[in-house]
């Protein structure tokens, strides 16, 4: 019985393993950099998670769901960078973190989105989106799609 068992499992390994690695790896999306970018946003408070000097970038989807009240379609995406504050708050330290938020209803533990963590170098940090970030978002923004930022937070909106 032990040897059918293991000849089983050894059969199946593969197939198992193949489909465990075929579940995409979460990675920043090119180009983010280019896409309409937020004012800039200090935090001094340093009890505060978002102690530091943050901005938000947003995909073509994403600026359509801030324009519409926070209101976002499926595939918009949301990039945060996270700077240090140096002894001048005016001067931007170096990156610490980034963030990325992506509406995808197959999320549902975290209202329909996708939250993914890297650290400055863009490689996943490895955080729990649920215990980390939503939290957050559905304690401060469940009304607003659970996105904390506003059109209030760009320029030239």
């Amino acid at each position: 019985m032990k040897i059918a068992i293991a000849i089983i499992i050894v059969m199946f390994l593969p197939m198992f393993t193949n489909f465990v690695s075929a579940a995409p790896a979460q990675t920043l999306p090119k180009g983010y950099l280019s896409w309409k970018k937020s004012e800039r946003k200090v935090v001094t408070d340093k009890n505060s998670l978002f102690y530091g000097i943050h901005y938000i970038y947003a995909d073509k989807k994403a600026q359509s769901g801030y324009l519409a009240g926070n209101r976002f379609a499926e595939g918009s995406r949301i990039v945060i960078e996270f700077f240090n504050i140096k002894e001048n708050p005016a001067v931007d330290g170096p990156k610490n973190m980034i963030v990325m938020m992506k509406k995808d209803k197959r999320q549902a533990a975290t209202g329909g989105w996708l939250f993914a963590g890297f650290g400055a170098d863009g490689k996943p940090s490895g955080l729990d989106p649920v215990t980390t970030c939503f939290g957050c978002h559905q304690k401060d923004a469940a009304q607003r799609d659970f996105v904390i930022s506003t059109k209030k937070d760009f320029k030239n909106f």
